[in-house]
């Protein structure tokens, strides 16, 4: 799992950094198409949070009832 965890934690910070310098360059230059490219991002780094933790929580489901005694 901590391959799992690295490996989604460098996508949602990939994700969140495309989101805030999209934003960054909305604030700098006004460009409508900027907020929109940074809602698109921000919603892909949830989804990819949201995906960690579905699998964090599931697959621990998954332990207990594989190991249950």
């Amino acid at each position: 799992m901590t391959i799992f965890r690295w490996v989604m934690g460098l996508i949602f910070g990939v994700f969140a950094l495309g989101s805030v310098l999209a934003f960054i360059i909305f604030i700098l230059a006004a460009i409508d198409l900027w907020i929109k490219r940074a809602r698109a991002w921000r919603r892909l780094a949830w989804a990819a949070a949201l995906f960690w933790f579905n699998v964090e929580v599931w697959g621990r489901v998954a332990w207990v009832l594989i190991n249950w005694k």
